[in-house]
Parts: C-alpha cells; structure tokens; sequence
C-alpha cells in the first residue's frame, strides 16, 4: 500500500497546471439499449458466429442508458476534469442520414449538462466506428458519399451541442476501422478486402477535414482527431522494409496527411498492386491538410517485428499481418511483459511515440486520449487488487510526462477505460475497466487502480 502511495504522490507533484486528466469509454461498447437505437455494424458484425469470441451482443453491455446518473457519480468520485464519450451515430440518426431521433439526442443532451454541473469537462468524440448498418449496405467507408455524409451528420450534433462541448474528436482511430474492419475481419464489418481498406483511409480523412469543418462554422471549440499511434521495432535488419511500411499505414500516412505532404510516396509504391490511388484529389488533400487545434494519441503498445521462419512462408498471412496491405513478409515477436491481450508493455515506448508524432505534425498540441491495460482482474470479497494495472499506470504516466520534459506540447491524459466493457471483438473476455462492472447486476465497483487515479488527482498542485 505504501508503495501505491508513493506511486500516486510521485505523479501527483508533477502533473503540470493546466494539465487535463479524464477517463474515456465508446457508445457502443457501454450504452447497451439496442432497441433504442438504429441498428450499427457492430450489431450486425455480434450476429455472425464467431466474430467476438464469447458470442456478446451489445445488450446489456454496461446498462449506460439507464445508468448513466450512477457513473457520472463515479466520475465525480474519481475526481477527473474531463470524460472523453463518444456518440452513437444510430442512436441519434437510426438510418444514418435522414430522420433524427428526439429521444437520441435529448440522452446526450442531459449527459453534457450535468457533465458540466460537475465542472466535469466533455470531449466527445463523434464516431467511434458504431457506423450505422444502412450506410454499410449503401458501401460504408469506401463510399465516396461517406465525407459529406459523415459532415451531415456532424451538422445535428454541431448545432445542438457547439455551445458545451469542450473539445471534439472527429474520428476515433481511423486505422482501425479502415484496416481491421475493411481490409482483414478483426473489426466490423468484416470485409477482408485490402483495396477497400487502403481507400476508406482516404474516405476517413477526407471525412475528418469536412466535419471539423463543419464544426468550425458553428464556433466549436477545440476540433482535433485521434490516431492510434506507436512506435515500430524491426528486430532484425532483414525486416527493415517491413517496419518502414507497418509505421507508414499506421503512423506516417495520417500525419502525412494532416501536413500536407499527401501519401506517402513509399506506402503507395508498396500497394500499387492493390490500389492505382486514383481516387486522390489535389483539392481534397488541401481540405484534409487544414490545421487542427490539436491530436489525440490512443497508445498501448509497440509494434515490433521480425523476419518470418522458413516454416511459416507456406503459411497464409495472420488475420493482423492482413491490416497491413502491401507489407513485406514479418513475423509479429511482442516481448514480454504483456497484458492480457497479448500487447507488449514498454512505457518507454510512448515517449518515443510522442516525441516522434509532435515532430511528424510540429505546432499542434497534443493529448493522450487513451491509455491503459487488460489484465486477469478478481473481485475478491468487494475488492479488486489490480496491482499489475497500477504499475502500467504509473509507468506509462511517467512516460508522458517525460516526454514533456523532452519538449512535447502535451496537454492531457485520458485512462482507457473508466469501467469494464464490451471489449470489441474479445466481448467480455478483456477488462481494462477503473471500475469493475458486473455483468449480470451491473454494479459497478472501483479496483484499486480507481483508488490510485483519485489519490493522484485529490492531491495534485494548480500552483
């Protein structure tokens, strides 16, 4: 106990001024209430045998819609001064364009209100991949209808929330919903089709540039985007062509855009069997390359690679290696320790992830807008002793906050998750929760990583 104590005064005395800490959670992965709503392709994707790995749906998930009142109290015991949500797009627009549900938006609507009541700040984050099943069926991403789509709907939320709103994610993790839900089957949809992939990057970012748009002519506050940046590791020098493409599809071809440089010239030489890019536009590259006002970075883990064995050249590519099309041969080799999800644990490995992204995209704030670890949680007689979680905590905070001693413009820290959730396609099989939630009674219960992150917070100087 002692030892988290002196954990949680070590952050505590160095948290800069100003600095923002949350906690975050996604719409579909806590709201449960899927009657309420339009149907998204995560509902579609739950359905087919397999996908998720305990056969989850998104009912109950974590009762949000019900309980929403009970977990805005936990953040307030918690202490944060943010909370990252996101909106589900079918529970405001059940059919994704057309007809607004009254009932969707007046949910939100008392959500940012007794946020604020709280002095609790809201970010939200307009999709976290919950598209709605009827924008699939009509192509989904790779539609070159999806931008204006996307900043239609961003139209609704913009002139109903502008004026509370703290800041705004346009998208959450782009890459993931290009390539593990278009170009392997990790994530919904499923398609499994690297062309589709490679162009609904495309459609995302030129989504990004027309919502942000969108918000800036309602005077919204703070607009930015969230990438799921890391660092890429060759442990050899055979697979140095391989970690320059795996940090190309998931690092440089987002920044690149968002600087103006375009696509990068080597990630398109290496897919140009998969896709000819032309359906590039000069003048959407101007609209995507419009400066933000700041970036989110989600980190969990590196991404280090090695050379395949002779055996395993026969073998057809891992559902993984699929979500980087055009990639040289590679082996996935994570060291150890890992979390639960198999990811390796290397705080050493944001900073290096920071410092490298402020210099990829210079002049642009940045903020940790995920950050966190899945691990064997117990409840043991009310009590869950998450010591392995605490250390990931600290030391990934220490590694944030030195890489603003390194020069970084980072602005915040935002824990992944605030409760225990549907954990996309691992179902309920993953916890990354501050707060134990039981499935069957829903009730919530703090682990002693919660107890960590309010003592850091009940005990930092504003001097």
């Amino acid at each position: 106990m002692e030892r988290i104590h002196s954990f949680a005064k070590d952050i505590s005395n160095r948290l800069p001024a100003k600095f923002a800490f949350g906690t975050a959670t996604s719409s579909w992965q806590i709201e449960g209430d899927s009657k309420g709503r339009g149907s998204s392709i995560w509902d579609d994707f739950a359905k087919i045998p397999g996908r998720i790995v305990d056969g989850t749906s998104a009912d109950p998930a974590c009762d949000h819609i019900q309980r929403w009142r009970e977990d805005l109290d936990q953040l307030s015991w918690l202490g944060v001064d943010s909370y990252r949500f996101s909106v589900s797009w079918p529970r405001v627009q059940p059919e994704g364009t057309g007809k607004m549900s009254r009932k969707g938006l007046a949910f939100y609507d008392q959500l940012l209100d007794e946020l604020l009541k709280r002095k609790i700040q809201p970010v939200v984050t307009i999709y976290h991949w919950d598209l709605p099943s009827e924008l699939q069926a009509q192509g989904g991403w790779p539609s070159v209808k999806m931008p204006d789509i996307f900043a239609d709907f961003t139209e609704i939320l913009a002139d109903k929330f502008s004026d509370r709103v703290s800041s705004w994610a346009t998208l959450n993790e782009p890459w993931c919903s290009a390539f593990l839900g278009y170009a392997a089957q990790i994530h919904a949809p499923g398609v499994g089709d690297p062309a589709q992939g490679i162009e609904s990057a495309y459609r995302l970012m030129l989504a990004h540039a027309r919502s942000a748009e969108v918000l800036r002519s309602h005077n919204a506050q703070n607009v930015g985007l969230v990438l799921n940046l890391t660092s890429v590791y060759g442990e050899d020098s055979e697979v140095d062509e391989a970690a320059c493409h795996l940090d190309g599809l998931r690092n440089r071809i987002w920044l690149d855009l968002l600087t103006g440089k375009g696509i990068p010239q080597d990630v398109a030489a290496r897919t140009a069997k998969i896709v000819d890019w032309s359906f590039v536009n000069p003048s959407e590259l101007k609209e995507i390359a419009h400066p933000i006002d700041w970036l989110g970075v989600n980190y969990y883990d590196p991404i280090r690679i090695s050379r395949l064995s002779h055996d395993d050249f026969d073998k057809p590519a891992s559902d993984a290696a699929r979500a980087f099309p055009g990639a040289p041969p590679f082996s996935f080799t994570p060291r150890k320790p890992q979390t639960s999800m198999g990811w390796e644990i290397d705080a050493s490995s944001l900073t290096s992830t920071l410092v490298t992204t402020s210099k990829r995209l210079p002049n642009t704030p940045l903020v940790v807008t995920e950050n966190g670890g899945a691990f064997p949680d117990v409840l043991v007689a009310g009590e869950v002793n998450d010591a392995d979680r605490i250390d990931y905590y600290y030391q990934h905070l220490l590694a944030a906050l030195a890489a603003i001693d390194m020069g970084v413009d980072l602005r915040g820290y935002f824990a992944w998750s605030m409760m225990d959730n549907i954990e996309w396609a691992e179902g309920w099989t993953k916890k990354f929760g501050l707060f134990h939630v039981d499935v069957g009674s829903q009730v919530r219960t703090p682990k002693a990583s919660a107890h960590f992150i309010r003592e850091i917070l009940a005990n930092r100087s504003f001097s």
